[in-house]
């Protein structure tokens, strides 16, 4: 047992990828009751991959990334669950986001999604609002940004080895240079929802979702510790079920190639 603990810690990356997993909330996928007519479930082989791939076991068959076939996929994932190829991020980023905004619905607190596009004095392309919600914090709407960040990038690898949760907090620090200016001059909060691939939420998302949990407590009649865990429960599966999907799908491509 002490050789195998070993092992998992042997390396940066996976001592960043153990601090993760065993971050508040990150498993909360795994508490999940399935059920498929409230798309709370994973599919046979997505479960099997999520959980080779949460356990640090080899998810890459020696395969090239068939979307940027220069890079080699890794055994830990990090490329196939950060690859902008193939559309797999920009899923994931809307999937979470929308699973968010329909929390603030439940909860009464409505919210736009994606707003800011041509707002302000530069006009610019930019949208500090993934969800923006009215009336948030002293009457003042709140610019959500979601942003997913893994814990094996190069940049942060060795912090995140030491620390857990430290490239969800260097992901809220790069969003609020980004997008706190532009939210000042519209008269919002910047709050980023920064998680980490492996389920790791940044400080400023966890009271936010704390927050939100005791508003939607109220309309549901519930504990709010009960529907901390239903947040928490729906926002991780959905990430992993995600990357369970980017981790198939070049699998996938490359098993269809061979057999072509």
């Amino acid at each position: 047992i002490i050789i195998i603990i070993k092992s998992l810690v042997s390396t940066p990356a996976n001592r960043a990828r153990l601090l993760s997993v065993s971050s508040r909330h990150a498993s909360s996928w795994l508490a999940v009751i399935p059920s498929k007519r409230l798309n709370l479930h994973l599919e046979p082989d997505e479960f099997q991959v999520a959980l080779k791939w949460w356990l640090g076991l080899d998810t890459s068959s020696q395969l090239r990334c068939p979307y940027c076939p220069v890079h080699q996929l890794d055994p830990l994932g990090h490329h196939s669950v950060t690859c902008k190829g193939g559309g797999d991020v920009v899923l994931r980023h809307n999937s979470l986001r929308d699973v968010f905004a329909q929390f603030c619905h439940r909860a009464r607190l409505g919210g736009q999604l994606e707003v800011g596009h041509g707002s302000g004095v530069d006009r610019s392309r930019s949208r500090p609002a993934d969800i923006l919600v009215p009336n948030w914090m002293i009457g003042k709407p709140a610019a959500f940004d979601v942003t997913v960040v893994s814990p094996l990038n190069s940049t942060t690898l060795n912090e995140a080895g030491a620390r857990s949760g430290s490239a969800a907090g260097k992901a809220e620090v790069r969003k609020h240079n980004a997008n706190d200016p532009k939210c000042r001059e519209l008269g919002w909060v910047c709050i980023p929802l920064a998680v980490e691939t492996y389920g790791c939420w940044g400080v400023e998302a966890q009271c936010s979702i704390s927050r939100l949990a005791a508003r939607l407590a109220l309309q549901l009649q519930c504990s709010k510790s009960k529907a901390i865990a239903s947040i928490y429960q729906r926002l991780n599966l959905t990430l992993v079920r995600c990357n369970a999907r980017a981790l198939l799908s070049r699998a996938r491509f490359q098993h269809s190639v061979s057999e072509g």
